[in-house]
């Protein structure tokens, strides 16, 4: 694939990932880019379908998934979710670095790829703390919250793995993680400036 090199973003639901990148994407305007992401849940109000998630029924994105087109792919809360290989072209076609919001068995299956992304982890200082961002929310019913603390429990044990991410950050100060998600970012960035004023 040609292009900037993507990045990949995991972290449970809560850990403050949409938060970070809403951040980066206002301070450097036009050099990211999302991967429209794929699911078969029901769009929630507000939700544009090719701009929040492309929204497919099952049996198109099984048809897709059959034919090779994802690169990672999941089943989460009984809907599917997953990154097509179309998706990241479009963003990378458009000379961005494509940011990739996958969950920590999607990471498992991208290190199977080709796509040789920055791996970043976003976590809460806590199981408690990432409890009350959820509840704070208040668009979770009792047993998604549930659902959603047992996948967080998950994904932070699994996110321990040596070598499995470039870069940890623990969330507990805005502004710092903040920082820590540029630096590591920075490299690419340039090149992606530089590649434009050529």
């Amino acid at each position: 694939m040609q292009g900037p090199r993507p990045v990949v973003l995991s972290g449970p639901s809560g850990a403050g990932k949409s938060t970070l990148l809403k951040k980066l994407l206002k301070d450097y305007e036009n050099i990211f880019g999302f991967s429209v992401s794929h699911t078969t849940r029901q769009p929630r109000p507000g939700e544009v379908n090719g701009k929040d998630y492309h929204f497919v029924t099952r049996e198109e994105m099984q048809k897709e998934i059959d034919a090779g087109e994802f690169i990672e792919h999941a089943e989460f809360s009984g809907n599917m979710y997953g990154t097509s290989k179309g998706a990241v072209q479009a963003v990378q076609g458009q000379n961005q670095i494509c940011i990739l919001d996958i969950d920590i068995q999607g990471v498992k299956n991208i290190k199977r790829t080709d796509l040789n992304p920055i791996y970043i982890s976003v976590q809460p200082p806590s199981i408690d703390i990432l409890e009350k961002r959820l509840r704070d929310r208040k668009t979770e019913t009792e047993e998604s919250l549930l659902k959603r603390l047992t996948a967080a429990r998950v994904d932070l044990e699994l996110s321990k793995e040596p070598g499995l991410f470039d870069l940890v950050i623990i969330n507990d100060d805005l502004e710092k993680a903040y920082s820590e998600l540029k630096e590591i970012l920075l490299e690419e960035i340039k090149k992606t400036q530089e590649s434009r004023k050529s």
